[in-house]
């Protein structure tokens, strides 16, 4: 095995949420797996904390990963905020310039602490909402690259927003269709949420398309899609960014051997016993994200919705959780109780486990992108529940493009309580309706090509491969970084 200090060492900085968090870290430990490398994947204290509370492995020295000589490490910087105080995290319109701010500067003395102890960083890796890890590494001329965790869709409906190549909702046209290249016409309300003049998260609107001010400045977009899912889109793409897709990250094969290494910011509950005592496709799995949040009155005709229905269920609730000064609401009293053993609700789940459980038959969902790429990826098809942000626009390509799903929703600005009778309906429509065959069947054609895709030489398990000999090619260089980079890309 090579010395920590002849390990080619590639930084990973992530937004301190979980989504974001997931899909970074097996971004990592794949890398590592690769090859000769060290990886040191970063988070704020905050996140270092709630990680170890969770249980997970995070240890300064690094840990072996895969048969190739690779190590993963994680260290925790600061963002200036107590390490304890979810209030202030939550607030991200005062929080994500403190972010910035405290995180620049901490990691440049972590990133240069590296470099005099012989262990200096030749690549920086970070994902959307933290498009300041790209300055930084232009000003500490380290290369750059990005691991983006939405759709490609997405990814080019913020670009061409950006770039005004074709117009968007506005104040003076608020319900305005988009047609954007190889992709299907977008509704208005089917458009990414932090794309609308109304949107209620302009500060994260902002941080995405700082992303995307900084494209020039990351030599690979890494992409948390496959190739066979979004192909037309991804190679037109592809011709404007340097986009390698390495998605699914979480099916990979060279993950089963390294996952006491867990990026889960909540101790999951032991559901998958209880799974275990149900019979084939016969639960339904209900999971709202690790943000988003139901109204009371909504949780409220959810709950009814899912007992009138009479489906056994397994339901993630999380427990007073915020999201910019929003609470979550509860699950009315008595309902545990009305359930009995059809039902089980637990604060947070191993979800990849559950959705590869043969007991599942149908997820329903908030459909952020990594709870869509995990149930395409299982082969499960999906109720879409959108709320806001990417959402809307995985929900469109689930249902109409993919069809994997049915529509419960369509998001914050449909405006309205979904009623119990039409929650009831949507559910047995998507276990034994005349829809339920056929959704199954394009789901697990899905999770086909997901599976072949990750496979060693599939599509996207090549272009990590690609990835690492780029950058082990810019470390061997006597050339200077940027210089390589032009040459390797």
């Amino acid at each position: 095995m090579a010395s920590k200090e002849d390990l080619v060492h590639v930084f990973l900085v992530t937004f301190p949420a979980q989504g974001h968090v997931n899909p970074l870290l097996r971004l990592g430990k794949l890398i590592a797996s690769k090859g000769n490398l060290l990886v040191t994947f970063s988070a704020t204290k905050y996140i270092g904390n709630k990680m170890k509370k969770a249980g997970a492995a995070v240890s300064g020295d690094p840990t072996p990963v895969g048969n190739r000589g690779g190590m993963i490490r994680f260290e925790f910087f600061n963002d200036g905020c107590s390490e304890d105080d979810d209030e202030e995290i939550h607030d991200l319109d005062t929080y994500l310039p403190k972010l910035e701010a405290y995180g620049k500067r901490s990691l440049t003395v972590i990133i240069n602490h590296h470099a005099q102890n012989g262990r200096p960083v030749s690549c920086l890796i970070n994902n959307p909402f933290v498009p300041w890890v790209s300055d930084l590494g232009e000003e500490l001329n380290i290369p750059s690259a990005m691991l983006w965790v939405q759709s490609c869709a997405c990814f080019s409906s913020f670009y061409h927003y950006e770039n005004l190549l074709e117009p968007f909702p506005s104040e003076k046209q608020p319900d305005i269709e988009v047609q954007l290249p190889n992709m299907p016409v977008l509704k208005s309300d089917e458009v990414p949420t932090f794309l609308h003049p109304s949107t209620p998260y302009p500060f994260l609107k902002r941080a995405i398309l700082g992303q995307f001010k900084n494209l020039s400045k990351t030599f690979c977009v890494l992409m948390e899609t496959f190739q066979e899912l979004e192909d037309d889109l991804i190679k037109y793409m592809s011709q404007i960014c340097p986009i390698r897709p390495v998605g699914p990250l979480f099916k990979h094969p060279l993950l089963e051997t390294s996952s006491n290494i867990s990026g889960n910011l909540i101790k999951a509950d032991d559901c998958l016993e209880w799974l275990d005592s149900k019979q084939p496709s016969s639960v339904v799995y209900i999971s709202f994200g690790s943000v988003v949040n139901l109204s009371q009155e909504q949780l409220t005709e959810m709950a009814y919705g899912v007992l009138n229905s009479g489906v056994s269920f397994l339901w993630v609730m999380r427990k007073g959780d915020t999201f910019n000064g929003v609470k979550s609401g509860r699950l009315p009293e008595g309902f545990s109780e009305a359930a009995g053993d059809k039902g089980m609700v637990v604060q947070w789940s191993p979800q990849t486990q559950v959705l590869s459980h043969p007991a599942v038959s149908c997820f329903v969902t908030h459909c952020g992108w990594n709870s869509t790429m995990e149930a395409l990826s299982s082969g499960v098809p999906v109720v879409a529940f959108p709320q806001w942000g990417d959402q809307v626009t995985d929900a469109k390509y689930l249902v109409d493009e993919w069809k994997v799903g049915i529509r419960m929703c369509r998001g914050e600005a449909e405006n309205r309580v979904i009623g119990r009778e039409e929650i009831g309906q949507c559910l047995k429509e998507a276990t034994n309706g005349v829809k339920a065959a056929e959704m199954k069947r394009n789901a697990l054609k899905w999770k086909k090509a997901a599976e072949a895709a990750v496979e060693e030489g599939g599509t996207s398990d090549r272009n990590i491969q690609e990835f690492v000999d780029d950058i082990m090619k810019i470390r061997r260089s006597t050339k200077t970084p940027v210089d390589q980079l032009q040459t390797a890309t």
